[in-house]
Order: structure tokens, then C-alpha cells, then sequence
């Protein structure tokens, strides 16, 4: 027995010793060799900057309020909440790993004995009756020895997992808020456009009422009265055309709300919404820092190297130590009768994988081609992030030269309608020049409304590709 013993410490002081051992290889970053700053910037900065916060980018109290209802109904974000609650208890329970468990075993059988048997004729024997019962109460305890660092690894892997869900939480918030801002932008444009085909109609419709006085005085053919009143319906089309979408992008912001389609309340037009435009771009690198979806991807890369190392370990002999103290009796009467019904049993075991039809090989392969997809995964997405802050660049940039130009092809296309109604009326001028230059006039603001929404949902895109929603801000 006291040999036994012997045997049961070494056995319990090699798992201590071993226990430092670890067959994971610590996370380090790819070189993902990056740019030293973006295209078509033309600010290169060195030192750290901060994600503007969307409640200083956005100045409009009505948007600033659908925004905070967004990301507080919005039901995107309550499921990644809750898939955050998920990881967080995970990354808990993977803390204990180190503990050891406790089960508790009450149990009572009756078992009818052969009468031919040997155990038969002895309980009749004996006991004095054709059954034998057991009663039987074990208190076990099982520990396992993280000889590989298992527990480390596995904590590793919740953290990670934890992390790069909260990081696609940030992800997907800045992503509602930058949806709930672009449809708030579309919004306006419409009501623009609807103003301007509401406009072009009564001015249509002053031009044709003209055009029918000159007719009645056999001045104009009736074709002249035939291509007003086409000129005049085709700005007509556009007035229900403009009703059906706004009524749809009212529904759509009603749903990233969190609501039931309803009516949006908004400012009156593109220029009376502001939004700070002044974004500090930086350079490529700190969007690795920045950018919540970049993160979330590095986080994805480090949980499968943690995932590596735990099929690494599966390969390896596990060591464990099981004692138990229980009762035991074949008479309920005497079950907790102390001391003679206690059972007590040590027990140490070494089990070592030896053939699983190559499992745990395949396994551990296949976990190295997962965490190299995943890294290629991550240095797509950084590629991507420095792509689309160049491509918000280029947009604004260029945007801002189509609006200076619009603007004076606006202002020659107003005169030149202007000046076509007094020709025509003093007859310098035909009716199809006033008609050109009223459709050319029509076609040149809703192009101008455009523009300025894409001007808008540029200097948005970059809030989004330089980071957006950042780790301090509170909702």
C-alpha cells in the first residue's frame, strides 16, 4: 500500500513539472508591408489619431436622433449583443480550466442472484434472501494536469473570440450608423428632386399656357402645344416617382430604427445638413488600430492559433488523478454506518493517443490551413480598409470639382431658360429652344442633387474606412 502511494506522488510531481510545458507558439503579426500613407492625400501625418466620434461628425439633431435610436432598437445590434454575452460566459468558463471537478454519486440496486451461481447460493446463504441490494454514495474528484498549457490555449481562444466579437459589434454599429445617415441623405435629395419637378411643372406649365395663347393665335402649329404638354408631363412623372421613393427610404430608415415603416422627420434640404467634413486621415498603419473589422479579422487569427496548439495537445499523453470517498453497504440501515461503510479509492492515469485512424493528425493540419486562410483573410481586409479611405478621398476630392462645375453650368442654364421665355415671347426665338432649354435646365439640378448626396455619402464613407465607431464612445 505504501508502495502504491509512492507511485501516486511521483505521479502527481511529474504532472507539477511538466505542467510548465507548452506546445502553442505565441501570436505574432504578418508582415503586411503597408503603404507609408493613402492615395489622393494629400495630408501625411505620423503620430496617432483619434476615430472622430459620430456625435461630433453629425451636427443635424433630427439624424443625431435617429442615430441614437438605431443603435439602441436596431435588432442587428441586439442579436451582437447577445452573441457577446455568449463569448463573455465562454471566456469565464475557460478561466477554470485549471480547476478540478466534483461529482457526488448516490445510487441503490437490487439485483436477483442466480440460484445456480456462486454469489447466488452465498446470498441465500448469508443474507438470507434471494436478491442482493448495494447502497452506494461516492464523492469523486478528477483533475486533470495541464502538462501542455491547454487551459492557457483555451483561454486564449475565448479572449480572442471575446474580442473580436466586440470589435464586429463596433464594426456593425458604425455600419448602422453610417446606413441610417446615407438614407437620411437620400431622404432630402428626394424631397429635393420633388421640389424641382414640382417647380419644373408650374414652369411648364406657364410655358404651354403661352404657347396655347400663340396657338389660339394661329401663331404656333399645334405641334408647338403637343411638345409643351410632353415637356410638362414629363416633369409631372417625376412628382410620384419621387413620392414612391421617399415613401420607401422612409421605410427602410424606419427598419434600421428598429420601428415599423413611419414617417421620418428631416431637415428641408441638403444644404441645412452639415457634417464636419474636416476628417484627419493619417497613414495606413493605424487602421490597424482603428479600423474595428480589421481587428476583428487579427482576433480571428489569433483564436486559431490558440486552436493549433489545442489539436497540437490532443497528440500528446494526458495525465490525471482521481481519487473518491464514499460509502458503501448491502444493507440500507447501515449505508452511513461510520466507519466501516467507507470506501475509499486513489487512482492516477496516463492515457496516450495511439491510433485514431490519423484524427488527430488530420485535425491539426487542417487547424494550420485554417489560421493561414484566416491571415490571408486579415491582410485582405487591411488592403481593403486602405482602399476604400483612398477611395472616399478620390470621391470627395473629385466631387468637389463637379459641384464647382455644376454650379456654373447651373447658372448658364438658368439664364439661358430665362433668356429663351423673353425671345420667345418677342418672337426671336422658337418654342423648341424654350423647351430644350427648360428639359436641360431640369436634368442639370437633379444631376447638381446627386453630385451633392455623393459629395455627402463620400465624406461619410471615409468617417466609416478610417474607423468609425471607436471603444470610448457611449451610447
Amino acid at each position: 500500500m505504501k508502495k502504491f502511494h509512492h507511485y501516486i506522488i511521483f505521479l502527481a510531481g511529474t504532472s507539477l513539472l511538466l505542467a510548465s510545458c507548452s506546445v502553442g507558439k505565441k501570436y505574432t503579426r504578418q508582415d503586411l508591408d503597408l503603404p507609408e500613407n493613402f492615395r489622393n492625400n494629400e495630408i501625411v501625418l505620423t503620430s496617432d489619431t483619434l476615430a472622430l466620434s459620430w456625435r461630433k461628425f453629425v451636427k443635424d439633431p433630427n439624424l443625431t436622433a435617429l442615430i441614437e435610436k438605431a443603435l439602441i432598437k436596431n435588432t442587428d445590434v441586439s442579436v451582437a449583443l447577445l452573441s457577446m454575452q455568449q463569448l463573455e460566459l465562454a471566456y469565464k468558463q475557460s478561466k477554470k480550466g485549471l480547476l478540478p471537478t466534483l461529482d457526488l454519486n448516490l445510487g441503490a440496486n437490487r439485483t436477483w442472484l442466480s440460484t445456480n451461481s456462486l454469489n447466488g447460493s452465498l446470498s441465500d446463504q448469508f443474507i438470507g434472501t434471494p436478491y442482493m441490494d448495494d447502497y452506494n454514495a461516492t464523492l469523486r474528484l478528477s483533475w486533470e494536469a495541464d502538462i501542455w498549457g491547454k487551459a492557457k490555449m483555451q483561454k486564449e481562444e475565448a479572449l480572442a473570440n471575446f474580442f473580436g466579437q466586440k470589435e464586429n459589434l463596433s464594426a456593425l454599429k458604425t455600419r448602422i450608423i453610417v446606413q441610417v445617415i446615407q438614407s437620411y441623405y437620400n431622404l432630402i435629395a428626394l424631397d429635393e428632386q420633388l421640389k424641382i419637378a414640382q417647380k419644373n411643372v408650374q414652369l411648364s406649365d406657364s410655358t404651354l399656357s403661352m404657347i396655347r395663347l400663340q396657338y389660339n393665335s394661329s401663331l404656333v402649329s399645334s405641334l408647338a402645344v403637343e411638345q409643351a404638354e410632353a415637356q410638362k408631363k414629363t416633369a409631372e412623372l417625376l412628382i410620384p416617382l419621387a413620392d414612391q421613393n421617399i415613401a420607401i427610404e422612409e421605410n427602410a430608415i424606419s427598419i434600421l430604427c428598429g420601428d415599423f415603416p413611419d414617417k421620418i422627420l428631416r431637415s428641408k434640404g441638403l444644404d441645412a445638413t452639415i457634417v464636419d467634413g474636416t476628417l484627419v486621415t493619417g497613414v495606413p498603419a493605424e487602421l490597424l488600430s482603428r479600423r474595428p473589422d480589421v481587428k476583428a479579422a487579427e482576433y480571428a487569427v489569433v483564436a486559431a492559433n490558440s486552436r493549433i496548439g489545442l489539436a497540437k495537445a490532443a497528440m500528446y499523453p494526458s495525465i490525471s488523478l482521481t481519487p473518491s470517498i464514499g460509502t458503501n453497504s448491502f444493507q440500507f440501515n447501515r449505508w452511513f454506518d461510520l466507519p466501516g461503510s467507507i470506501v475509499k479509492t486513489i487512482a492516477g492515469n496516463i492515457t496516450q493517443p495511439i491510433f485514431q485512424k490519423g484524427a488527430l493528425k488530420t485535425n491539426y493540419e487542417i487547424s494550420i490551413i485554417e489560421r493561414e486562410k484566416l491571415a490571408v483573410q486579415f491582410k485582405q481586409s487591411v488592403m481593403l480598409a486602405v482602399s476604400e479611405v483612398s477611395d472616399a478621398l478620390a470621391k470627395i476630392k473629385h466631387s468637389d470639382q463637379r459641384l464647382q462645375l455644376i454650379e456654373a453650368k447651373s447658372n448658364s442654364l438658368a439664364k439661358a431658360t430665362s433668356d429663351a421665355a423673353l425671345l420667345y415671347k418677342s418672337g426671336m426665338a422658337n418654342y423648341l429652344e424654350v423647351i430644350t432649354a427648360q428639359n436641360n435646365a431640369l436634368q442639370n439640378d437633379l444631376e447638381q442633387i446627386s453630385i451633392k448626396r455623393e459629395k455627402l455619402n463620400a465624406v461619410v464613407d471615409l468617417y466609416r474606412a478610417l474607423g468609425g465607431v471607436n471603444d470610448t464612445e457611449q451610447y
